[in-house]
C-alpha cells in the first residue's frame, strides 16, 4: 500500500518499528491513540484527508493487538464518501474493527445499498467484498436480492458478478433461512453457461451451498457441470490465467466433481457415458512429477475423480484402473502421496468390490507399514486390516506380530487389537488362534487388554479338543525366564484347569506344574495373586490321591496368605485351605467351568466400531453432515466381505457399559433373603439413610402417576396419548425384523448412535448429542434395496414433557440409499414416558407399519458431575426427607461386581464419587439434570450393597424437585432390574475389594456353590 502524502502514518510506523521493547510501543500507541481521540473530538476541523490518516492509524494499532473502543463512527463515515481513497478507507477498516452484531452497521446499510445498485463497479466490488466478509443477518435481509440481481445481470462486467456470487454464497451459509433461493435452478443453470472461467468458479461454490441442502431442485444443473468438467478435460478455451502449471482450472474441477457428489445417481445414460469419459481421461492422465506444484493440483484432481467414481459405483473396469493407480501413489517417494494413496485404497475398500485387486499390492502395503512417518503407518495397519479375509488372514497377522516387536508405543495397542480381531474372525483352525493370542501377549503384554486373553480362554473353555494343546503352549510359555504378567494370568488359569491332561508328557507332573508357576509369584501384582491360588486349588484338586509333599507346599502357601491384607486374597486362601481338607470331595467342588454361551465378543464388537470410524472418515459421509435441516440422500453401495458399507447404518458404536459380554463366568444366581445393612465401624456420615422407612414417591406421586396412566389408556382422545404411554415392542406385521427391538432401544438408551429397527428392506439408524435440556436427533433410514421404498411416512407421538420437531421425511427412498432426517428435542420437565416414532412404508406387496420408542429417556438429559465430601454433604443435608429424598430396598436386582455397577451409572451419566462413603460396598452418585422447569438441578444418591445377596439394595435419591427424586429413583430402578443376563469374569480373573466376592459361582466354587 503506497504511503504517499501521508507521512504522519509513515513516521508513525517507523516509531513502532523502533522501539526498543514492549514498554515502550505500548506508551508510543498510548501517545498516538491519544491524539487521535483529540482530533476526532474537534471533526468540523478535519480534513477528509486527515480522517482517512488517522482511520489507517487506528486500524494498523488495531493491527498490532491493542484495543481500540472508539473511531468506529468515524471509519463507518467514510464509506459514504463520494471519493475512492476514502471510501476505499473505510470499507476496509470497517469489515476489520466491526462484526455482524455491531449497532454502527446499520448506520451503514443504506449507504452500502446505494454502493451496490448503482453504476461504479468499483464501488459495488467494495460494497459486495464488506457485504461477503461480514455477513450478518440484518445485511442478508437487506441486502440479498440486490446482491442475487447483481450476479444474474447480463449488464454487470464479469468482475462484479464473480464478487456477488461469492457474496451471496457467504450470505447464504451464515444465514440459509433468510436468503430466498426457491425456484433458483433455472438461473443457476444459466450461470452454468457462462463463458467468463471466474463467474464459473465462483457460481460453482454457490451451487455446492444449494445442493448440498436439497440436490432435487439442481438435477438440470448436472449436464451442464459434466459439459463444463468435459471442456476443461479437453482443455477448450481455457485462458492462460485460469491454466495452473498446465492443469486447465484445478479448483474449478475439484468444485464440479464434489457437487455432482450430492446426486445420489446419474440416470441419463448420455451424461452418464461422456461422465465417465472425463473421468478416465483424468484417470490417464495423471502421474507424478517433480514439480511440488503440479504435483498438488493433479493431485487435488485425481482424489476428487476417485471419490465421484466410487461415488457413482463405476464399472469394475474404473475401479480396476483406479486401483492400478493407486498402487502406484503408494510406492512413490513422495511421503503425502502415500498416504493420499492408502487412505483412498481404504476408502475404496469400504465401498466397492475391490478387494481382490487390493490384494497385489500386499507387499507394497505392508512395506508401508515401516514407513518413517506414524500417519502413513497408521493408514497401512487400516487398509491390511480392511482388506483381510480367510485366504490371506495368516500372511497378515503374521507380518502384524513381526512389526509389533519394533512398533511405536503409539500403535501397539491398536496393532494386538487388530491382530486379535483378525485371528479370530478368521482363523483356519483354533489351534492357530491360540498361538496367535500367545504371541500377542508375549510381545506385547502392556497393550493387550483383558478382553483377549478373556476370549481365548473362552475358546479353549469350549473347544475340548484344543484344551491340551493350550495347556501345552502355556507350559512352554512359563519356561521363558522373563514372562509378562497377563501371560502368567492366562497360562496359570489354563493350566489350573486343565494341565491334568498334560500328567503322562515330561516336565507336566502336578509338583512341576506347580513348581514352574510358584515361581512367577514373586513377581506378579496383587489382582495376579488371587488367579494363582485358585490355580494351586486346582492343581491339588487334580492330584488324586494327593501328593503329600505337593499338599504341605500348597497348604504353606494357603497359611501364609490368610493374614494377607488385602480381603480377596485373604478369603481365597482361607476358603482354599478350608475346601482343601475336603479330600476326594474336591473334584466335586472344584470342578472344571462349563463351556461357555455362544455369542459375540467385544473384540469383533471393536472391529465394527472401527469399520464404522474409518466409514465416517470418507467424503460421502463428512458430505453428508454437512446438510444442516432438510433430509439429504446418500446413495449405499456395498463393499467387499460383508463389511459394513460407508452408508450402512451402524453408525458410530460406544464401548458398552461393562465388559459383560466378554467375561468369562456366568452370572450370579439370584437368592431370596432380607436385606442385611451392616452399619460399618468408622461413624456413618451419610447414616441418615438407614433411619426413615423405604418411601415409594412423593406425597400423591404415586397416586397422580397411576391417574395419568389410567386416564391415558381409558380416556385419551388420540392415538398419541395412547402411544406414548403404552408397549411399543409387541407388534404384529407380516415382514418381521432383525434383531430384537426392545435390546436396540435398551442399547440406545446407554449409548448415542446405532441401530434402532431393521428389516430386510430397511434400516432405521440414529445419532444424536444432547446439550443441558436440548437434543438433536438424525434418523438414518437406509433402503437395503435395488427398488424403491414408497409412501414412506414418520410421525413422531411425543410424551408431555419433550418438544419435538422432525423435518420433512421424503414419501420415497431411492434404492440403496440413505435418508438423513434431523430430529429436535427439548426436555420440559422431569418424565420416564418415552416419544414414539410411528414409522411406516411400503415395499411390492408388503405394506409397513413399527411404532418405535425413541432413546430420548430421562438419562440422556443428565450431565454427571464430581464432587468432594466438602461440596457433597452440605447438599446433602440440606436435602432432608420425603419427598426430596427418596429411599427404597429394590430386590430382584440382577447380580453384579461393584465395579460394573459402577460402570452402569457412568453409562447412564452418573458420576459415581469413590471415597465419600465409609463403607466400601456402598456407591455414591451425583449428576445435574436439564429441563426447561428445573434448568441445571443437582441430584445426588446412595446405593447400598449387601456382599452376601447381590439381588437386592437400598437407594436412596435426592433432588431439588420432588418429581424428579421420584422419577430418577424409578429410573434407576428399571436399570438394576433389567440389566440382561450376561456372562462374567470368574473370580479369579477379576477380583473385586468385596469380602465375599468368592461366593460368586462364576468362582472355581462354582460346584460347592
Amino acid at each position: 500500500m503506497a504511503w504517499s502524502g501521508m507521512r504522519g502514518l509513515s513516521v508513525f510506523i517507523s516509531d513502532i518499528r523502533n522501539c526498543q521493547n514492549k514498554e515502550q510501543e505500548r506508551l508510543r500507541v498510548d501517545k498516538e491513540l491519544g491524539n487521535v481521540r483529540t482530533r476526532f473530538k474537534n471533526e468540523k476541523g478535519l480534513t477528509p484527508y486527515e480522517k482517512k490518516k488517522y482511520v489507517w492509524k487506528m486500524l494498523y494499532i488495531y493491527m498490532l493487538g491493542y484495543d481500540v473502543d472508539f473511531g468506529h463512527m468515524e471509519a463507518v463515515s467514510l464509506i459514504s464518501s463520494p471519493k475512492y481513497p476514502e471510501k476505499q478507507v473505510g470499507y476496509i477498516v470497517t469489515s476489520c474493527l466491526l462484526n455482524e452484531n455491531h449497532d454502527f452497521l446499520r448506520l451503514a446499510i443504506n449507504t452500502v445499498r446505494n454502493d451496490i445498485i448503482g453504476r461504479n463497479e468499483t464501488f459495488q466490488c467494495m460494497a459486495l467484498t464488506l457485504v461477503g466478509n461480514i455477513g450478518g443477518r440484518e445485511f442478508a435481509e437487506s441486502l440479498a436480492p440486490d446482491v442475487q440481481k447483481l450476479l444474474i445481470s447480463s449488464s454487470c462486467r464479469p468482475l462484479v458478478r464473480k464478487k456477488a456470487a461469492l457474496c451471496l454464497l457467504r450470505l447464504y451459509r451464515k444465514n440459509p433461512d433468510v436468503v430466498n433461493v426457491d425456484g433458483w435452478s433455472d438461473r443457476m443453470a444459466q450461470l452454468l453457461d457462462e463463458r467468463d472461467l471466474g463467474v464459473l468458479t465462483s457460481s460453482m461454490s454457490l451451487l455446492v451451498a444449494l445442493v448440498s441442502n436439497n440436490h432435487d431442485a439442481y438435477w438440470s444443473c448436472v449436464p451442464k457441470c459434466v459439459k463444463i468438467l468435459e471442456r476443461l478435460a479437453r482443455n477448450q478455451d481455457v485462458p492462460q490465467e485460469y491454466t495452473y502449471y498446465g492443469i486447465p482450472s484445478p479448483w474449478l474441477q475439484v468444485k464440479i466433481m464434489r457437487a455432482l457428489q450430492y446426486f445420489p445417481t446419474i440416470e441419463d445414460p448420455n451424461t452418464r457415458r461422456s461422465l465417465f469419459e472425463v473421468l478416465q481421461r483424468i484417470l490417464m492422465g495423471t502421474d507424478v512429477v517433480k514439480n511440488v506444484n503440479k504435483n498438488n493440483a493433479s493431485h487435488a484432481v485425481l482424489f476428487e475423480a476417485l471419490a465421484l467414481v466410487m461415488h457413482l459405483d463405476a464399472e469394475k473396469d474404473m475401479m480396476s484402473q483406479c486401483v492400478a493407480l493407486l498402487g502406484k501413489f503408494i510406492a512413490v517417494r513422495e511421503p503425502n502421496i502415500r498416504y493420499l494413496g492408502l487412505e483412498n485404497m481404504t476408502r475404496m475398500l469400504m465401498v466397492t468390490d475391490v478387494q481382490d485387486i487390493i490384494k497385489r499390492h500386499q507387499a507394497q502395503i505392508i512395506t508401508s507399514l515401516k514407513d518413517p512417518d506414524i500417519s502413513i503407518r497408521r493408514r497401512a495397519l487400516d487398509l491390511l486390516y480392511g482388506m483381510c479375509d480367510v485366504s490371506n488372514a495368516k500372511d497378515i497377522v503374521e507380518e502384524l506380530l513381526q512389526y509389533l516387536s519394533t512398533a511405536d508405543f503409539a500403535m501397539r495397542e491398536e496393532l494386538s487389537l487388530k491382530a486379535a480381531i483378525l485371528a479370530e474372525k478368521f482363523a483356519p483352525d483354533l489351534s492357530w488362534y491360540v498361538d496367535v493370542i500367545l504371541q500377542l501377549i508375549d510381545k506385547a503384554g502392556d497393550f493387550v487388554s483383558d478382553d483377549i486373553w478373556f476370549r481365548v480362554v473362552q475358546f479353549v473353555t469350549n473347544n475340548e479338543d484344543l484344551q491340551p494343546y493350550a495347556a501345552v503352549k502355556a507350559r512352554e510359555y512359563l519356561d521363558k525366564p522373563a514372562i509378562h504378567e497377563t501371560m502368567v494370568k492366562v497360562s496359570a488359569y489354563l493350566l489350573g484347569e486343565y494341565s491334568h491332561l498334560l500328567a503322562r508328557r515330561p516336565g507336566c507332573s502336578p509338583k512341576e506344574i506347580f513348581s514352574i508357576i510358584h515361581e512367577k509369584l514373586p513377581t506378579v501384582s496383587t489382582p495376579t495373586i488371587p488367579i494363582l491360588l485358585s490355580t494351586y486349588a486346582k492343581i491339588l484338586m487334580h492330584t488324586q490321591p494327593p501328593d503329600p509333599e505337593l499338599q504341605n507346599q500348597i497348604w504353606a502357601i494357603f497359611s501364609k496368605y490368610e493374614s494377607c491384607i488385602d480381603v480377596e486374597i485373604q478369603q481365597r486362601a482361607a476358603e482354599y485351605f478350608a475346601l482343601s481338607r475336603k479330600g476326594a470331595d474336591l473334584m466335586d467342588i472344584l470342578a472344571e467351568m462349563p463351556k461357555f454361551p455362544e455369542r459375540q465378543s467385544a473384540l469383533i464388537k471393536k472391529a465394527e466400531d472401527t469399520e464404522a470410524d474409518t466409514a465416517e472418515q470418507s467424503a460421502i459421509k463428512l458430505r453428508a453432515q454437512q446438510q444442516t435441516s432438510n433430509a439429504l440422500v446418500v446413495t449405499d453401495q456395498r463393499p467387499a466381505n460383508g463389511t459394513p458399507p460407508v452408508n450402512q447404518l451402524t453408525l458410530v458404536k460406544v464401548p458398552s457399559i461393562s465388559n459383560v459380554d466378554d467375561n468369562l463366568a456366568e452370572g450370579l444366581t439370584e437368592e431370596n433373603g432380607a436385606l442385611s445393612i451392616v452399619d460399618p465401624q468408622p461413624p456413618d456420615i451419610l447414616g441418615d439413610l438407614l433411619g426413615p422407612p423405604a418411601i415409594e414417591g412423593p406425597p400423591g406421586a404415586a397416586i397422580h402417576s397411576e391417574h395419568n396412566l389410567v386416564s391415558g389408556l381409558e380416556g385419551a382422545s388420540n392415538a398419541e396419548e395412547t402411544l406414548a404411554i403404552t408397549p411399543v415392542d409387541e407388534q404384529t406385521n407380516a415382514v418381521q425384523p432383525i434383531g430384537n427391538i426392545a435390546d436396540r432401544f435398551n442399547a440406545l438408551c446407554l449409548k448415542d448412535s446405532g441401530v434402532l429397527y431393521e428389516d430386510p428392506y430397511i434400516q432405521i439408524g440414529i445419532k444424536a448429542e444432547w446439550r443441558a435440556q436440548h437434543g438433536r436427533f438424525v434418523l438414518f433410514l437406509g433402503n437395503k434395496n435395488t427398488a424403491p421404498l414408497v409412501s414412506v411416512q414418520a410421525l413422531i407421538l411425543p410424551p408431555s414433557h419433550l418438544k419435538i420437531e422432525l423435518s420433512l421425511v421424503p414419501e420415497t427412498i431411492p434404492p440403496r440409499a440413505q435418508v438423513q432426517c434431523p430430529l429436535e428435542v427439548v426436555n420440559l420437565r422431569p418424565s420416564r414416558d418415552v416419544a414414539v416414532l410411528d414409522f411406516s412404508y411400503t415395499f411390492g406387496t408388503h405394506v409397513v407399519n413399527v411404532k418405535l420408542r425413541l432413546p430420548a429417556v430421562l438419562n440422556k438429559f443428565l450431565q454427571p458431575i464430581s464432587m468432594s465430601a466438602d461440596d457433597f454433604f452440605p447438599q446433602w443435608r440440606s436435602l432432608s426427607g420425603p419427598p426430596l429424598k427418596l429411599q427404597e430396598v429394590i430386590r430382584g436386582v440382577r447380580p453384579m461386581p461393584l465395579v460394573e455397577m459402577a460402570n452402569l451409572f457412568n453409562s447412564c451419566r452418573m458420576m459415581v464419587c469413590p471415597g465419600l462413603d465409609p463403607n466400601p460396598n456402598n456407591l455414591v452418585v451425583s449428576t445435574t439434570f436439564y429441563s426447561e422447569s428445573t434448568r441445571a438441578m443437582l441430584c445426588l444418591m446412595r446405593i447400598e450393597t449387601d456382599p452376601a445377596d447381590r439381588t437386592q439394595l437400598r437407594v436412596t435419591v435426592a433432588s431439588g424437585d420432588p418429581m424428579l427424586t421420584f422419577e430418577l429413583k424409578e429410573f434407576v430402578k428399571e436399570q438394576l432390574v433389567s440389566i440382561p443376563t450376561a456372562s462374567r469374569v470368574p473370580a479369579q480373573a477379576q477380583p473385586t475389594n468385596s469380602p465375599s466376592a468368592l461366593s460368586d459361582p462364576g468362582a472355581m466354587l462354582a460346584g460347592l456353590l
